[in-house]
């Protein structure tokens, strides 16, 4: 495992959408400047205590970015080559690690490979690099032949990764980002659907050039223990968390959360020595400030997202409480532009408070082990209110949340593991301390918000 970003706090930018590029790409038009303004946003980056970036397509493409057309150049909307050398250069300068997108699973309908055949037909050597090529049908946009789009979409082509010349193409690709751009990681698209042997065997050739690099699989469903060993990927992106964050607070159900992390992290959880990528929001599903019903409950939600086993990532723009939503099939709202931000995807939060406050999760984050590796114990749950206790060697560190409208007044149980007398010093609130008696700890907790007690060392 690589623990340097195993440890790490996220930012995931969208750069189609989040620098304005246009819809679709004319393969004429001059490079634009859009990794270049990408760096004006690392000052910011810093504030927020961000010490990686995941950073979605950023190779030609024909539309959103996941329709490759040319894995060894930067989409002209963005930029050029040698900008992003600058951009992960200056990344670097600040330390912050360098994640990209790498869309491995499909091509777009421009590919290379899929022109060829597109032209030659059955005589095209490329037959072999698509999945279920079949020249007795034909395919649904009106091809001579047919052949599998992922998940039935038909302007991704699916690649036969068992191809020995599809993985030469690709991993030829892969070097150049690590030995050319300098890249730390990759976040597999599509993981769940990808090869198995395609991924260790892409994992083997990763770690061949740099020992420490790290792989991110997006996987929606499924066992994650499938995906995630010391041959073949990380991380996997935390699905089940990411639910269960939002729901359970529109819901007033902490149960929900609390079982899927004791499930996933608890003392038989069964992940509990991974560390999962988890988010409130991505590129592809509806900002979280959209989702809740509450938009106070945003403060505990973050302050969670940084307490709870994981690494947490934070999409663009979601530290000022951006709202968007799919509509009409449109994933525009989701993947704003920062220079123009539609008034439907306006902040209905004070945006300079959640920005502060998820400074300050991410500081404290980063400033006690036991939030970034140490072992889970819930201590209690109800419908609005959830403690649990995180503890790397004689770190111990309790959180007690509040979705409640009002305060919150609780007793915890927690001698079992403290002892039977403990005191605790908020995180968030330096002033405040409270003692533990007879194995006992009574909490109050503010409406709509958290503590996060360390424990003072006798």
């Amino acid at each position: 495992m690589k623990t340097s970003i195993n440890s790490d706090f996220f930012y995931h930018m969208y750069p189609l959408g989040m620098c304005g590029a246009p819809e679709r790409n004319d393969f004429s038009s001059p490079a634009g400047n859009g990794l270049i303004r990408v760096c004006d946003q690392i000052p910011h980056l810093k504030t927020l205590g961000i010490s990686a970036v995941y950073l979605g397509p950023l190779f030609e493409s024909t539309a959103h970015g996941y329709d490759t057309l040319d894995y060894y150049h930067v989409d002209r909307r963005l930029g050029t080559n040698e900008d992003l050398k600058k951009l992960i250069a200056r990344f670097h300068e600040n330390g912050i690690s360098v994640v990209l997108d790498g869309v491995f699973n499909h091509t777009g309908r421009d590919f290379f490979a899929f022109r060829d055949l597109q032209e030659k037909g059955e005589s095209s050597i490329y037959r072999s690099w698509f999945l279920n090529v079949d020249f007795g049908k034909r395919s649904p946009a009106g091809d001579r032949f047919s052949y599998e789009g992922w998940s039935g979409h038909y302007d991704l082509v699916k690649l036969n990764t068992s191809n020995k010349a599809v993985r030469e193409h690709l991993f030829g690709a892969v070097k150049c980002w690590i030995e050319d751009f300098g890249i730390d990681g990759i976040r597999l698209d599509a993981a769940d659907v990808l090869e198995g042997s395609f991924m260790d065997s892409l994992a083997a050739f990763c770690v061949s050039l740099k020992p420490d690099f790290w792989l991110l699989g997006e996987v929606v469903h499924g066992d994650y223990r499938t995906w995630t060993n010391e041959n073949r990927l990380d991380s996997v992106t935390n699905y089940e968390v990411y639910k269960g964050l939002w729901s359970s607070l529109n819901d007033a159900n902490f149960f929900e959360i609390a079982w899927s992390l004791n499930r996933q992290s608890g003392p038989e959880g069964i992940y509990r020595h991974l560390s999962l990528y988890n988010f409130v929001d991505n590129h592809d599903v509806n900002r979280v400030a959209s989702l809740l019903k509450k938009q106070s409950h945003l403060f505990p939600l973050y302050g969670m997202l940084f307490t709870i086993p994981g690494i947490p990532s934070l999409y663009y723009g979601s530290e000022w409480g951006f709202r968007g939503e799919k509509k009409n099939g449109s994933d525009a709202e989701m993947r704003p532009a920062l220079s123009f931000i539609p008034d439907t995807c306006k902040p209905a939060v004070d945006s300079v408070a959640l920005e502060k406050a998820i400074q300050t999760f991410a500081r404290i984050r980063r400033e006690h082990p036991a939030l970034q590796k140490g072992t889970y114990r819930q201590v209690h749950v109800s419908s609005e209110q959830f403690v649990f206790l995180r503890r790397e060697g004689d770190e111990q560190i309790l959180v007690a949340v509040n979705a409640a409208d009002a305060n919150a007044t609780l007793t915890a149980p927690i001698g079992e593991w403290t002892g039977s007398d403990s005191s605790w010093k908020d995180a968030l609130e330096g002033q405040s301390v409270f003692k533990g008696s007879g194995g006992k700890l009574t909490i109050m907790i503010p409406a709509s918000w958290l503590r996060i007690l360390v424990r003072i060392r006798n």
